[in-house]
């Protein structure tokens, strides 16, 4: 009889012993986006307003150098057979020039929004991991795997609006 109390004892403490086990064994995983957390924060928003600002004017040059193409164009082939040699070649020149400015503007305003965007990420690098790690604390998280580097994920182990609310937090 004690031989069986004995088995029964260790069977059950076996069970609640692997059912314990099982739950602390399974990991409590996030996936978090960090460019989309970085770039959704209330900071990003305010940087991209004084970025359409402070390039307000290229890019209305860029519109009227467009439209002012386009018209080109249009006119080159609506009177094409009426325009002379020399006609068609300052019309050409005129395109050339007009696509050269607004390649000029274009990697102009790229090369000024990519260098704001890497100063964004750099003055956002420290809240970030701060912001990340108040989440995982928060949220008894286990494993935060990078988006970029997930090949599919179920949504409900999206962490990246928790993380943009913290680096909001943060940022006031």
């Amino acid at each position: 009889m004690r031989t069986i109390q004995k088995v029964l004892v260790c069977a059950g403490f076996l069970l609640a012993t692997s059912g314990a086990l099982a739950q602390t064994a399974a990991p409590v995983v996030g996936v978090v986006n960090l460019e989309q957390a970085l770039f959704n924060t209330q900071a990003a928003q305010e940087l991209q307003a004084a970025i359409e600002v402070e390039f307000s004017e290229d890019q209305a040059r860029a519109e009227t150098l467009n439209t002012e193409l386009r018209e080109l164009v249009e006119r080159a082939q609506r009177d094409e057979s009426i325009m002379s040699d020399a006609e068609k070649r300052r019309v050409s020149t005129d395109a050339q020039e007009k696509q050269v400015q607004l390649q000029m503007i274009s990697e102009r305003v790229q090369a000024a929004l990519q260098e704001r965007n890497q100063a964004f990420i750099e003055s956002m690098r420290q809240n970030l991991g701060t912001a990340i790690e108040t989440v995982v604390r928060e949220g008894g998280y286990n494993l935060v795997l990078n988006a970029d580097s997930v090949a599919f994920f179920d949504n409900a182990y999206d962490i990246t609006g928790k993380v943009t609310a913290e680096l909001n937090e943060l940022n006031q």
